[in-house]
């Protein structure tokens, strides 16, 4: 991170990964954001049929689905801002161990409170440890690309990191679904848990050195963050809220959509259902970054090409979750979801880089601060989903809550968004 004090930027410069590094933490970072989702997503995977061997009701299923985001949001600004005094990758070091842990042995916490009058709250404080730790994931990982990256370059590598998420998600649908027809749950999470466990090895033994270098220890004790001046920026609400709105989509489907099928369309196999929509995020995450250096290079600034881009996203998902609400067959469905699902590949390229532009010396704060508000949906969002199922018994109402929403943050997004630093 470059700090204010020259002596120091100089530091922060000759820190720089090179060519061989930025490969080694970039595959080691995309494998790590690929596990992370591929455990994340094995809840809402395994979620019908946990509940009915444990014969939970929606509204038990929905406090459990959402219980991940209230821990999610917890550790979002700290993690950011740790990370940004005193060096991103220690943070990622420790999240990455509490949410492997957490995964591995969240069979036998189900199992062992299962018969408890609590177990449904009992399972949710577990599940929202799990979000806690993985809460501190990206804060920590955008701010260790800022120290270790020249600032023209870490949007687009960010991006590509988030492509892991999809990743995470086809591997989840795919050997997830596997494990799950051929075996049972318990083995689900402990081969999710277990991978996740090597990884954390891996990460500690190949990609962190025993001795910091010196920029980063100066830089700890300069470290300050105009908190007062960030807020009253409009650029920064709009990236906020537009983030909050979009991840209220992605978020409620991410934890609903098995749901959704299995409801809807019993006899079709688990695995095309929790593999096939998720194929389209990839490809869009890739086109979203050609696209918008095609923009800027023809001569558009920052903020028009993130506005467009995220435009891009925003109808994207709206019109799909309109035809998605009035939808009679499977293969419908998939090809809605895989429309809404790539939306979220547009979004990688814009608002989620967007705490580079607005604070290239403070992004894992900023993406912290940004990315607490972003997770209310998660447990909003999901439980309120829930609640509306049980009420309503209507999937289409559901989607076309989240379009409202959708539609919410794209109009402030295009009103107050920018791609200029504000800080």
């Amino acid at each position: 991170m470059q700090m204010q004090i020259p002596l120091i930027q100089d530091e922060k410069t000759n820190s720089s990964w090179s060519r061989k590094e930025r490969q080694k933490w970039f595959l080691s970072l995309l494998c790590g954001t690929c596990l992370i989702y591929a455990t994340r997503t094995s809840v809402p995977l395994l979620m019908p049929i946990i509940s009915k061997e444990k014969q939970w009701s929606k509204p038990d299923s929905g406090v459990i689905l959402s219980s991940f985001f209230w821990g999610y949001t917890l550790t979002q600004v700290a993690s950011g801002y740790i990370s940004d005094r005193i060096g991103g990758q220690k943070i990622l070091l420790i999240s990455a161990l509490g949410w492997s842990m957490t995964t591995f042995f969240m069979p036998g916490v189900i199992e062992l409170v299962s018969k408890s009058d609590s177990s449904v709250l009992l399972v949710a404080t577990v599940r929202m440890i799990n979000g806690a730790f993985q809460g501190m994931h990206f804060p920590s990982m955008i701010s260790l690309i800022s120290q270790r990256m020249h600032e023209t370059e870490r949007a687009s590598f960010f991006s590509l990191l988030t492509s892991g998420s999809a990743l995470g998600t086809l591997l989840t649908g795919s050997l997830g679904s596997y494990l799950l027809e051929n075996y049972n749950w318990v083995i689900v999470f402990q081969t999710l848990g277990g991978m996740s466990l090597a990884w954390t090895l891996l990460l500690s033994y190949h990609t962190l050195p025993i001795k910091e270098k010196t920029a980063s220890i100066k830089s700890a004790t300069n470290y300050t963050l105009p908190w007062l001046k960030l807020l009253k920026k409009p650029p920064f609400w709009s990236c906020v809220i537009g983030h909050a709105c979009q991840n209220n989509c992605f978020f409620v489907l991410l934890s609903w959509m098995p749901m959704y099928f299995h409801d809807t369309f019993p006899e079709v196999k688990g695995w095309v259902v929790n593999m096939v929509p998720w194929l389209s995020m990839l490809p869009c995450t890739f086109f979203g970054k050609a696209l918008s250096e095609k923009i800027i290079k023809a001569g558009y600034s920052i903020t028009v090409t993130r506005k467009i881009i995220e435009t891009i996203c925003f109808l994207t998902e709206i019109i799909s979750l309109l035809f998605l609400a009035k939808v009679e067959t499977f293969q419908s469905a998939i090809i809605c979801l895989a429309f809404i699902i790539g939306g979220s590949g547009f979004h990688n390229n814009a608002i989620a880089v967007n705490p580079s532009d607005l604070a290239p010396k403070h992004s894992g704060s900023v993406f912290g601060l940004m990315n607490t508000v972003g997770a209310i949906p998660g447990f909003l969002g999901v439980y309120f989903s829930g609640y509306i199922l049980h009420v309503t018994r209507s999937w289409p109402v559901v989607f076309i809550f989240i379009a409202i929403i959708d539609a919410l943050g794209c109009i402030i997004y295009l009103l107050f968004g920018s791609g200029q630093a504000i800080i």
